[in-house]
């Protein structure tokens, strides 16, 4: 498995618990890859009897190290909309990844993130920091980019419905979404959600997910033509 732009690796994390994986976490910012590799410590392991590995490094998404036909799944989540030459990316993934692999995508859902672009105006909103969001994709045109590349889309959702409002309150409040309350308190509510993951706020992300979900989830495999 490969997770490309990994972060602070909130989806290495959920395979390596999964186990029986050998799973790369690739990045470009080291701070991050630090916090991904030391959260290992305290994840519990499953009980397999296969030897595997967890690796963390530095690498560039539009040239990445790896030989070709490396890697069974490839994790792409949230990065795309960073890069200036997202389709070099792309390119990659598709040449290190093996003939019957799967490509997991995740960008922005487009008309939430619209919001926050209006929320937050330049020069110094959502997305105009060092190393943010330089692009809202239409799902068209990034599904026909990534099947251009020799894959074909199998699966597609939202994702993550109650996560939205919570980027609405940080553009709003943006000089201050570090202390306001009504932020805090709202992010605060996630975290409660995601330890405790109650009946009734899975019910709503549920339903909210497919008209507001903060992301685009796409699958895709190895286009048959």
């Amino acid at each position: 498995m490969l997770d490309l732009g990994c972060g602070e690796g909130r989806h290495v994390h959920g395979l390596y618990m999964l186990g029986g994986l050998d799973i790369y976490g690739v990045d470009l910012d080291e701070p991050s890859l630090k916090k991904a590799e030391e959260g290992l410590v305290w994840l519990p392991k499953a009980d397999t009897n296969t030897e595997t590995q967890t690796t963390f490094e530095t690498g560039d998404a539009t040239a990445l190290r790896f030989e070709d036909d490396t890697f069974d799944a490839i994790i792409c989540s949230e990065v795309l909309e960073h890069l200036p030459d997202y389709d070099a990316a792309i390119r990659e993934m598709r040449r290190v990844l093996k003939p019957s692999g799967k490509l997991c995508i995740t960008v922005p859902h487009a008309w939430p993130e619209r919001i926050c672009w209006q929320l937050a105006p330049p020069p110094n909103g959502y997305a105009f920091q060092p190393g943010g969001h330089i692009r809202i994709f239409d799902e068209v045109d990034l599904k026909a980019s990534v099947e251009r590349r020799g894959f074909k889309m199998f699966k597609r959702h939202h994702a993550h419905g109650i996560h939205s409002p919570l980027w609405w309150l940080k553009c709003t409040f943006w000089e201050r979404q570090d202390d306001h309350p009504m932020v805090k308190a709202y992010h605060d509510f996630l975290v409660w959600d995601l330890m405790k993951r109650p009946w009734i706020t899975r019910a709503l992300d549920t339903v909210t997910s497919p008209f507001m979900g903060k992301s685009l989830v796409m699958y895709f495999q190895e286009s048959e033509t």
